[in-house]
């Protein structure tokens, strides 16, 4: 006999869908057709229709263009040389709904697609997510992760799993994404006890479960899904999350930061504004020796990038045509003083600007073209971690670093190779400084280890960092990458171990190479103190992950600040 699967009574109560919850600034009111692109709302396959129900104001826009043939067609006849003719529609529905609770959308199909991205609520689905997800029921997540290359991980499982078995890096990513189970709130598709628990996705701007289709029922369901984005705090677990978020390009937020954000680039102090390297300039910016910038004939050509330079560009420009244009300004680094080598490709002005925007009760950071929303928790969380790191004791000294006579270009001569040679002058330590290693995979420039090591093999890796995090950021990231570069690569390990021997036979790295110690020596502007409060924003982020790499390698991490 055939045994036929019992058909759950509470399935035909509920279906799958994705929900959207919209907001306006300030809770402005608005007419439900203005959350509607307007292509859709004339488009004349598509119709549009007002209804009105008890407890509930709607729009349907709902349709589809159909094509006579699918796009794909053509391939498969160019490959297989048989005709093919096959009809296509993408069909679509978007129901917005006013209820006494707010604005929502419901979408199927490519629906989504019709809803105006300004009013979407960004802060809807993970906070519906971090309230009410089953402790053990963690199924997938999803995260970027914030040094400014847009790369996204992301971790499944098969089962429910606690958010602890997933190794998240809990400060230097942010959470796009996350899937799990619910079993604790009134859904209709728990209320027929035939299952203990409902899978849910959550994004930013969305939630997708299973919703009950009678109008009765998905009420109850929207006003239990609202009761639990009104619970003050999230979960212990899952309250990381809450700490930064990605925003929508295209979102009232990023509207109201950008606001900010043009005054400030037409501000003279710019205390909120700093320079952060691109990414694919991380690895040329060291050897970097000019840099040349461009926009509509104008060209200015300099030993060292500074934020005013840039924004020299755009400073004289209307509020709201300021960050467009710095979008416009080629920036390209050379690594000779003619500047005839490039160091590495042309980028934007823009992808230069780091920004820390506060708007109203809201704090906003713009790095590398992305736009962050950061919660009051993460900033607590980074001072204190940042003021455990400094508090430590060190194990180096470091000599004041005292200005120098002008040289011939106007520039202090006890620069950086200046100060390296007088530090290695102290017993036990030796210069590294501008001894690249050069092996096959860093050919060219080679690789800097870094700029003294120290007695107790102390890898200490000096910057000066009068303004702005850039020359910070390429710190933090050159002691990372010599720590990883020497535990993985044999062929460099080796010649870096022969150039200490060769200055001191009996060092104790050539004994114990386990063990290592990278130290950032910093000298801020006029050898002010290294606080959680002299530090910018995005370099105490920076600061936090290479402290985090680094300790996952066995390599401790110390901060010395070296004085005028």
């Amino acid at each position: 006999m055939t045994h036929q699967p019992k058909q759950s009574k509470h399935r035909s109560r509920t279906r799958k869908s994705t929900l959207h919850r919209m907001a306006t600034p300030n809770g402005q009111p608005i007419a439900l057709r203005e959350l509607v692109r307007s292509k859709y709302l004339d488009h004349p396959d598509y119709q549009v229709r007002d209804f009105t129900r008890p407890g509930v104001e709607g729009l349907l826009v709902n349709g589809g263009i159909p094509r006579d043939r699918a796009d794909w067609c053509e391939a498969v006849e160019n490959i297989t040389g048989l005709p093919v003719s096959e009809r296509n529609r993408s069909s679509a529905a978007l129901l917005l709904l006013r209820t006494a609770q707010g604005l929502y959308a419901l979408s199927y199909g490519v629906g989504q697609h019709m809803l105006d991205p300004t009013y979407r609520d960004d802060e809807f689905g993970l906070a519906f997510a971090i309230r009410c997800l089953d402790e053990d029921g963690i199924l997938k997540i999803r995260n970027q992760v914030m040094d400014g290359r847009g790369r996204v991980d992301e971790y499944s499982v098969a089962r429910g799993e606690r958010i602890d078995g997933f190794g998240l890096d809990r400060f230097g990513t942010i959470v796009r994404r996350i899937c799990g189970t619910v079993s604790t709130v009134p859904l209709t598709s728990l209320q027929s006890g035939t299952t203990r628990r409902v899978r849910v996705e959550c994004a930013e701007a969305t939630v997708k479960l299973p919703l009950a289709t009678s109008l009765e029922e998905f009420l109850s369901d929207l006003r239990a899904i609202e009761d639990v984005c009104a619970r003050p705090d999230p979960l212990a677990d899952l309250r990381f999350v809450d700490r930064v978020r990605t925003l929508d390009q295209r979102g009232h937020k990023v509207q109201e930061a950008r606001t900010r954000l043009e005054t400030m680039l037409g501000e003279l102090d710019g205390q909120r504004l700093a320079l952060g390297i691109p990414e694919s300039c991380q690895e040329g910016f060291g050897s970097a020796q000019a840099f040349r910038l461009r926009r509509a004939g104008r060209i200015i050509e300099v030993d060292e990038l500074e934020l005013p330079l840039l924004l020299e560009f755009v400073r004289d420009l209307p509020e709201g045509e300021r960050l467009e244009a710095l979008g416009q300004v080629q920036v390209m680094m050379f690594s000779d003083t003619d500047l005839t080598t490039p160091a590495g490709p042309a980028t934007k002005g823009k992808e230069w600007l780091v920004a820390d925007l506060p708007v109203g009760t809201e704090r906003y950071f713009y790095g590398q073209g992305t736009w962050f929303e950061v919660g009051a928790g993460f900033l607590g969380t980074l001072e204190e971690e940042l003021a455990q790191l400094f508090a430590k004791p060190t194990s180096v000294t470091l000599p004041p670093w005292p200005k120098g006579p002008r040289d011939s270009r106007n520039r202090d001569s006890h620069d950086e190779g200046w100060y390296n040679e007088q530090a290695a002058k102290q017993p036990g330590y030796q210069l590294f400084d501008k001894k690249n290693i050069v092996t096959e995979k860093f050919n060219g420039g080679g690789l800097e280890v870094c700029d003294l090591l120290g007695p107790d093999n102390q890898l200490i890796c000096v910057k000066k960092a009068a303004t702005g995090t850039a020359p910070l950021n390429h710190l933090f990231a050159q002691g990372v990458a010599a720590v990883e570069t020497l535990r993985s690569d044999s062929k460099l390990r080796t010649k870096f171990l022969r150039q200490v021997a060769a200055h001191t036979p009996d060092h104790r790295m050539l004994q114990d190479f386990g063990s290592l110690r990278v130290v950032f020596g910093i000298l801020l502007k006029e050898g002010e103190e290294i606080t959680v409060d002299s530090l910018f924003a995005f370099a105490q982020v920076s600061l936090l992950q290479a402290a985090r790499r680094l300790r996952a390698m066995n390599a401790e991490v110390e901060i010395v600040r070296i004085t005028r």
